[in-house]
């Protein structure tokens, strides 16, 4: 298995659960918070795709899907254009409208299909290609696809803590496990 492959199963493992992870929630329980400061499913699941779909596009060097496609549109969401959720507080997390699942996952799905795209079309000499100067050492083209991965994958993990409480708060189990 070379990079390539690793990290597309990777990316996809995260494509795969997320409509899993959304299914049969309300726009209000997408919502719901364990308390004023916790975020959101809907947050994380918007934040989740934002990091991939900024990070993707600065190694590829084309526009995000997010403005591309049109979702910045379609989300309608209180905050600047280039926000990806980053240095964001609990008042941010709590102004987020309610949205049907059936937009992250579509989002997500365009973002997905950028990224495997981008995947796809590296060669060797892309993995070390410095992508981000504002680090010390700069960040490579590599060193950003695992920070990617890294940081989806632990949201994803927190939609899944964050629905189990919900299910918990509301005395209702919906029988979804955290797994595809």
């Amino acid at each position: 298995m070379d990079c390539t492959d690793l990290l597309l199963d990777a990316f996809e493992r995260v494509h795969e659960l997320l409509p899993v992870a959304l299914d049969g929630l309300t726009a209000e329980d997408l919502l719901w918070q364990p308390d004023p400061a916790a975020n959101s499913i809907a947050w994380l699941a918007w934040h989740l795709s934002r990091v991939e779909d900024d990070h993707l596009a600065g190694i590829a060097g084309t526009a995000q899907v997010w403005t591309s496609a049109g979702f910045r549109d379609r989300f309608a969401l209180p905050y600047r254009d280039g926000d990806v959720g980053y240095g964001q507080g609990p008042d941010d997390v709590a102004a987020f409208p309610p949205t049907e699942p059936r937009l992250f996952v579509e989002y997500h799905d365009a973002v997905h299909a950028r990224t495997a795209g981008i995947l796809r079309a590296m060669g060797e000499e892309d993995w070390g290609r410095v992508v981000d100067e504002h680090w010390d050492p700069p960040v490579t083209a590599a060193v950003r696809l695992v920070s990617v991965v890294n940081d989806i994958t632990q949201h994803m993990g927190q939609i899944g803590y964050v629905r189990g409480l919900l299910e918990r708060a509301s005395s209702r189990d919906s029988g979804w496990r955290g797994h595809a």
